[in-house]
């Protein structure tokens, strides 16, 4: 940023190129952390809840067969769950508990829905950030609330933009 005047600040002069560097720096409406967790925690009853119960139950033989094999079941949890989010961020950019609190997951150089490649890449890392914690923790420390893997994946979840199509002219 150029430097100014005094006069010139006082008078209103040079605003423009404040307002600009302050609306680029913000192009996106950011979800809020509250509104993600509060996705991910219905994604979790209905995504991982019943991808759960068959690992267990019929997978797993039971609660103590899983227990007996903690680390091949959790690999039997979390692949299905990656794969399932990843087809579903990939078709409509959202999971259910997206939907619900009305967030989409964009690329945040186009503005546009991922590639597959990198919707699946954001999945992965997650599972990494999940068990790290600190890639989900940072979110409370970011004004966008980007997690660790949005940054690795170039991806943010933003509010979707209710767009109203009116296909009625009028007569």
């Amino acid at each position: 940023m150029a430097k100014k005047r005094f006069r010139d600040v006082k008078q209103g002069k040079g605003k423009e190129s404040v307002i600009e560097e302050v609306s680029s720096a913000n192009k996106w409406d950011y979800a809020s952390s509250g509104s993600k967790i509060k996705a991910f925690l219905t994604d979790a009853f209905m995504l991982v809840m019943p991808i759960m119960y068959v690992v267990f139950y019929l997978i797993m033989g039971g609660r103590e067969g899983f227990a007996d094999h903690k680390a091949m079941g959790w690999i039997y949890i979390l692949v299905p769950l990656v794969i399932v989010q990843t087809i579903f961020m990939f078709k409509t950019g959202q999971t259910p508990g997206y939907r619900a609190y009305k967030l989409t997951l964009i690329d945040d150089t186009t503005g546009e829905k991922p590639s597959f490649f990198i919707t699946l890449f954001r999945n992965l890392c997650a599972v990494l950030s999940l068990f790290t914690l600190f890639g989900w923790v940072m979110m409370f420390f970011r004004k966008d609330s980007k997690t660790l893997h949005d940054l690795l994946s170039r991806t943010a979840v933003i509010y979707k933009s209710e767009i109203i199509k009116n296909d009625k002219t009028p007569t």
